[in-house]
């Protein structure tokens, strides 16, 4: 079967027909499937899914959730996508699989999952990504954060009316992260209903990002927005002895406070620094507030809250135990902003708010699950060698696509990459870099405690 075809910039002919050959247009994905292969997902995740099926014609539970993976790997923002893959019988080859699954497979996996079956598998599989994390001698930042997943269609459980500066009064959920800055490595993860403040929960949410934790590595420092402004939370980092830096919410009390203080430090001609220390009402104790002051200009525009009692400025008001320079903590708690981009990564490159289901926990699992390939993406590259963090879809753009054509040479199976999309010669050093890679394993270490 043929067609004739017009090019649109020249207008000459061409024909159009089909082949049997089996191509990819991720052909490149060899480099990422050696790392999953060198690190041993597969092994990892047959042993810790708590689903299993007893038809022998059924696909694997744990095929099915690598399928998955790499369907997002690969660009899909709803289980339907992952039907873009089902006839791509060269990526099939490479996975090593006969049956792709169906999107409705996919979803019935997670329909699998409640809150038992999420607790069972994601709580080890973390543990296991731990494991690999490099050694830093100063310390790890921990960085907390929510954001906002909209919902549409037939009502989600947990799916409630919230905040949602974008589409007020819609429903969403209000899921809860918390970042290790350094390693671009998102620790945990919550979904919450949508009509949860942003620091509902939030310390038995850090219990448990702890005890997963254990003692692999110092914590040096907790840093979060005004949305964590909380007593309860900061009397829990103080108990654990966690260093922290939280933006203080603007309260009539604060407020007050920070109008007070008379003694100012210039940094610049535009840039003051100030403290006090402050109990609040409610508070066990007084604590330190850091107080950044910023002229007003109009070729500027300034961050921070301003105060009618002091004309002029804008205030940026950080609560904090440490005992640097004012400046010191301000430019510490600055380098919170990247975390921003680790959100807008899950969301805009892997999906992460485009995935749901009815059922809370099954939600719930898709949303760890899209964590957990965040993780396993942000790890290939350091494994790669490509150096500096890129994004999900760079990854996708640079390395996955590519087109490629499956061949065979009697028992050897053979993928031929296209030289136009770079070939080998983009993607050996990366794949050499894989192969020579040294899994760091941090030892055995002793669990912190729950309580």
């Amino acid at each position: 079967m043929e067609i004739e075809a017009t090019r649109i910039i020249d207008g000459q002919k061409m024909t159009v027909t089909e082949t049997e050959r089996a191509i990819t247009p991720f052909g490149g994905m060899v480099v990422f499937l050696e790392f999953l292969n060198k690190i041993g997902l597969v092994k990892k995740v047959s042993e810790c899914m708590p689903v299993q099926h007893r038809s022998p014609n059924s696909i694997p539970p744990a095929q099915t959730y690598i399928a998955f993976l790499i369907s997002v790997a690969a660009g899909a923002r709803r289980f339907a996508h992952a039907g873009w893959l089902r006839g791509d019988r060269a990526l099939h080859a490479l996975l090593g699989i006969e049956r792709f699954p169906t999107d409705d497979t996919i979803r019935n996996l997670f329909r699998r999952f409640g809150m038992a079956e999420v607790q069972h598998f994601f709580e080890p599989m973390t543990e296991w990504m731990m494991e690999r994390l490099p050694q830093r001698t100063e310390g790890y930042t921990l960085d907390l954060d929510s954001t906002i997943f909209e919902r549409h269609g037939q009502k989600q459980q947990g799916a409630m009316k919230g905040y949602n500066p974008k589409r007020p009064g819609r429903l969403s959920h209000h899921p809860l992260l918390a970042v290790l800055a350094e390693a671009h490595f998102v620790m945990h993860g919550w979904l919450r209903s949508g009509n949860c403040g942003t620091a509902r929960g939030v310390t038995e949410f850090l219990k448990e990002a702890l005890a997963l934790w254990g003692e692999r590595a110092r914590l040096r420092l907790v840093r979060a927005d005004a949305g964590f402004f909380d007593e309860l939370l900061l009397a829990f980092l103080e108990e654990r002895k966690l260093s922290y830096i939280i933006v203080a919410r603007m309260t009539q009390w604060v407020k007050r406070e920070v109008s007070r203080i008379t003694e100012w430090r210039a940094l610049d001609e535009s840039y003051a620094v100030g403290e006090c220390q402050v109990k609040l009402w409610g508070w066990s104790k007084a604590r330190r507030f850091v107080v950044v002051r910023e002229q007003i200009r109009e070729s500027k525009a300034a961050v921070g809250k301003k105060l009618v009692e002091v004309p002029g400025y804008t205030m940026r008001v950080l609560v904090t135990d440490r005992k640097d320079a004012p400046e010191t903590i301000w430019r510490d708690y600055n380098k919170r902003a990247d975390v921003e981009n680790r959100i807008a990564e899950l969301k805009h490159d892997l999906a992460a708010d485009c995935f749901c289901l009815r059922e809370f926990y099954a939600s719930d699992a898709v949303f760890r699950s899209v964590v957990l390939l965040f993780n396993l993406l942000n790890e290939f590259q350091r494994a790669s060698g490509t150096g500096q963090h890129r994004e999900p879809g760079t990854v996708r753009s640079e390395v996955f696509l590519c087109g490629a054509e499956l061949g065979q040479v009697g028992q050897q199976i053979i993928l031929y990459l296209s030289q136009c999309w770079g070939g080998l010669t983009r993607r050996i050093a990366m794949l050499e870099s894989v192969l020579s890679w040294e899994i760091p394993i941090s030892p055995k270490l002793r669990p912190a405690p729950s309580g």
